[in-house]
């Protein structure tokens, strides 16, 4: 899609288009993308922790994760405004200026992002000052935290203007390009944190590394490539547009309150059960197997969402210009495919996770199995309601956003502290399960179908036996190999995984055949 031209419904098959082999093309590349993304994430989280630990204490390193983890809270300091914008940029793809429209809307937009990083970075400096964090948190004893701290949250606010200009390329169809240029940005600020550790060995030098290749990348996206890309930007700015008024600024914030509280709700859910089980359960081992099961769970959630941000880009696309048709066929055949992906992974997970934990806690935390067993399950059946809540997201659903992702959270708050004192982890899991499956599912995806889909319910149905299939399969595969090979240890485990992606490959090589493939998108409800 180019900057300067709407795509037609009749121009489906161009490279530019909303379909055909451009429409394949940006999927497959914002997939990719996020794929390298998410590996980046699982470096800088997991890999990096050796060379942290070979030059600090695990005291420092304490430090260091709660910097960090402060860093990346940061993010909801957008308040939905990013998704406001990407709704208002589809919207004026109907529109006969669509190009002056946008870049006005972009340059009033950003002046309200400089305000908010102008306002929230003085209130973080004065509540530093007023209540350090070492002394907050508990860090005394860490060398520069307080320093660190700074720098890393002011940093990161800093890089908020970003969030607009990475709409605007996601609206335009240039969605991995904006990903992969933050993936350059995490390897390199990898690469400059383990410099600064060898350097210097202080926090306050990580997080100067950490933070200064995201305002780079900020600086780039925000004030070279976004213009050179989209012309009319540089246009809009020069002529100096008037500053919005404080009636329509205040405005946008209302328009994005919906926005705010379904990513907050997602935000809570992956991360507030840790809290909740650290302080309602006494027994210690059964809060150090919570953290370690949920972490599998998170990724395939989160994998699930970045599989559909690239599609719900689309789908914002067609719903934009009118295009009930292509929508209804992708929505349906992305619908399969992250179901399906979900399912897929649960299916290897269930089978080897426990071989994997033992080697990964050194046998020192025992396996819980129904809790494992229920986090992946619900991992899988969710799957469909992630793609509802990406196209929400993309067509200015807003009421119906912020009743079902507020419900949700009240939900799943309400069944926590019921069930956690009771069954402990068990009973965190089973709190996000359901707000899941009663709420994200039961009312917004629903909802969601019906609207968009002319069988909803044989669309679900066809959700539901694709997906028990996948599982069914995938685990009893698992099983097989386990009864045939047994043993134990890094070498067996490798052996085994690899013997399930053998079999499960010959198993889906028909697909290979395109004709086969056309046929069986053919039978999908849509």
């Amino acid at each position: 899609m180019s900057d300067t031209q709407i795509d037609a419904p009749g121009k489906a098959g161009s490279s530019g288009g909303p379909g055909g082999a451009g429409r394949g093309r940006r999927l497959l590349q914002g997939w990719s993308a996020n794929l390298v993304q998410m590996v980046l994430g699982l470096t800088q989280q997991l890999l990096l922790i050796p060379a942290f630990l070979h030059v600090w204490t695990g005291d420092l390193l304490a430090a260091w994760l709660a910097i960090y983890a402060a860093g990346s809270l940061v993010v909801v300091a957008d308040a939905g405004l990013q998704l406001r914008a990407i709704n208002r940029f589809l919207a004026f793809k109907a529109c006969a200026d669509c190009d002056g429209r946008t870049a006005n809307f972009y340059a009033a937009m950003l002046r309200i992002y400089l305000a908010v990083v102008t306002v929230l970075g003085v209130l973080l400096c004065v509540a530093i000052y007023l209540a350090p964090p070492s002394t907050v948190l508990g860090f005394h004893a860490a060398p520069t935290f307080d320093a660190a701290m700074l720098v890393m949250t002011l940093g990161m606010l800093l890089t908020l203007p970003a969030n607009l200009a990475s709409g605007l390329y996601r609206v335009r169809g240039h969605y991995g390009r904006t990903v992969w240029l933050q993936n350059g940005t995490l390897l390199l600020g990898q690469v400059a944190q383990l410099a600064a550790l060898a350097t210097f060995g202080s926090l306050f030098s990580v997080a100067i590394a950490f933070v200064s290749m995201q305002l780079l990348f900020t600086i780039f996206l925000a004030a070279f490539d976004a213009p050179r890309l989209f012309p009319f930007l540089r246009r809009a700015g020069g002529r100096s547009p008037a500053m919005p008024s404080l009636r329509w600024s205040i405005g946008q914030f209302g328009r994005a309150l919906p926005f705010a509280v379904a990513n907050f709700t997602e935000l809570a859910l992956v991360n507030v059960p840790v809290l909740l089980v650290s302080a309602l359960v006494t027994n210690r081992v059964a809060v150090a197997q919570w953290g370690l099961t949920r972490v599998i769970a998170s990724l395939v959630r989160g994998l699930c969402l970045q599989v559909t941000l690239p599609i719900a880009a689309e789908l914002g696309h067609d719903h934009a210009i009118g295009d009930k048709e292509r929508l209804r066929r992708l929505y349906a055949h992305g619908s399969v495919f992250v179901t399906g992906l979900a399912c897929l992974i649960v299916a290897g997970l269930l089978p080897f996770w426990p071989d994997f934990f033992a080697l990964w806690t050194h046998d020192s935390i025992p396996y819980d199995a129904p809790l494992t067993v229920t986090l992946l399950l619900g991992s899988a059946v969710v799957a469909p309601s992630l793609l509802a809540l990406g196209f929400a997201n993309h067509s200015n659903r807003g009421d119906l956003l912020i009743r079902t992702k507020g419900l949700q959270l009240v939900v799943f708050l309400v069944l926590s502290f019921v069930l956690i004192p009771r069954l402990g982890p068990l009973g965190a899991a089973l709190a996000v399960v359901a707000s899941d499956m009663l709420v994200q599912f039961g009312l917004l995806a629903l909802m969601v179908m019906r609207q968009t889909l002319n069988h909803p319910g044989r669309h679900i149905a066809f959700l539901m036996v694709m997906g028990t299939g996948i599982v069914a399969s995938g685990w009893l595969i698992g099983q097989a190999i386990i009864a045939l090979v047994p043993g134990s240890g890094l070498v067996h485990f490798i052996v085994e995984c690899a013997i399930w992606l053998a079999a499960v490959g010959v198993l889906a090589s028909p697909l290979l055949n395109a004709a086969l493939r056309e046929r069986l998108r053919a039978l999908i409800p849509a």
